[in-house]
């Protein structure tokens, strides 16, 4: 399968998500506790325009990673940040080149955009739940996503506080493969919104 369409669709299930947000939407708490829906949506557009900057020069400033705009129109500005993904790893024959991922090192492009595709299934669930929304994302997805989450390191140096992921959570034994997946991120997947 290439990566990169598997990618794009992460993006596409994330948008159809992102296009149910709707204005009383924005200050709500999503599941990542620093951060509102709004503020979700500025991470995510933030993170697309790094992934898209880094694949095309290598890497990418820091503010190039925190600086997305939403504007006042929210969606719009996920649709051209996902379009900037998938327009800077077009060039297949490149896909072995490296790029560098803000802090976590530099890596080929096919495996960075493993970690696109990851960020994208899991905010998609944050945004989700965070709104109420359904969200069932395809297996594959989940599976490629989980695969990567399983090779993250869960120490007190990695995670936690101003880290890109809390410490793993624990889940029952026979829990779905997307349950697995957001605990392994440091999510309780039985979040609830506190408005509920």
């Amino acid at each position: 399968m290439d990566i990169r369409d598997l990618d794009r669709r992460a993006g596409a299930v994330l948008g159809e998500v992102v296009m149910q947000v709707r204005a009383e939407h924005l200050w709500f708490p999503t599941p990542c506790p620093d951060w509102t829906v709004r503020g979700l949506l500025r991470h995510i557009v933030s993170e697309n325009e790094g992934f898209a900057a880094a694949a095309i020069n290598g890497s990418a400033p820091v503010q190039t990673w925190t600086g997305g705009r939403l504007g006042d129109n929210p969606a719009g500005a996920y649709r051209r940040s996902n379009v900037k993904v998938a327009d800077a790893f077009a060039d297949g024959g490149a896909l072995d080149r490296a790029m560098e991922v803000r802090e976590f090192g530099t890596f080929p492009r096919r495996v960075a955009l493993t970690f696109h595709q990851l960020d994208c299934i899991v905010h998609a669930w944050d945004l989700a739940r965070a709104i109420d929304a359904p969200y069932d994302p395809p297996a594959e997805m989940v599976e490629m996503a989980l695969g990567l989450a399983r090779r993250i390191p869960d120490t007190d140096a990695s995670r936690g506080p101003g880290a890109a992921f809390e410490r793993a959570v624990k889940v029952p034994g026979d829990a779905s493969d997307l349950d697995t997946l957001l605990a392994l991120l440091g999510r309780n997947p039985d979040w609830v919104s506190p408005l509920d």
